[in-house]
């Protein structure tokens, strides 16, 4: 059951883009986390399984995931650590009313989460840990892009090197004056 809605009024080119799914076996959860986001420019999607998450995940970009740990048929851990794998630039939360110190760690080793949270929740905390997660997000992405473009432009200071060779290097005499070859 793919619930979707667009909530609140538009702030932001940048967020209204951002999708959050909700994951939940119990569908008076998830309607109830919905509509804590009614008022954020975020897309919503909720599911009632791991498995219907996977498929929502499967057809659209999700940038966050808040998952219940304590599911039927997979719990909040497996199914982050699946998303992890599968989605590894969508954030993962985890938000349970069944907190214990070994479901953290195996939400924390092997679904890569972001937070952990217990119900209940407030809703200036949920809706502030999303937008942080969203944040964390952006950034992440912005460094990746910087990370590539520094490497392009280390490759293409190699291939100047390679065909004039010197070229990358400063040369300097004894009192730091920079020193420039005569080239004509």
């Amino acid at each position: 059951m793919d619930r979707a809605f667009r909530s609140g009024p538009v702030q932001g080119e940048e967020n209204m883009s951002a999708t959050v799914l909700f994951v939940d076996d119990e569908p008076k959860i998830t309607d109830a986390l919905k509509r804590i986001l009614r008022r954020e420019p975020y897309r919503v999607l909720c599911a009632n399984s791991a498995k219907e998450a996977l498929n929502i995940l499967g057809g659209r970009e999700v940038d966050v995931v808040v998952s219940d740990e304590k599911m039927p048929g997979m719990s909040g851990s497996d199914f982050l650590a699946l998303v992890a794998e599968a989605y590894p630039e969508t954030i993962r939360i985890v938000l349970t009313g069944q907190a214990s110190l070994e479901a953290a760690i195996r939400a924390i080793n092997e679904g890569g989460i972001y937070r952990f949270l217990t119900k209940p929740i407030s809703e200036s905390n949920l809706t502030a840990t999303i937008r942080q997660a969203l944040e964390h997000r952006s950034l992440v992405k912005k460094v990746a892009e910087i990370r590539k473009k520094e490497h392009s432009r280390a490759a293409a200071l190699k291939a100047l090197e390679r065909s004039y060779p010197g070229i990358t290097e400063l040369r300097e005499d004894a009192s730091g004056t920079i020193i420039i070859d005569d080239v004509f």
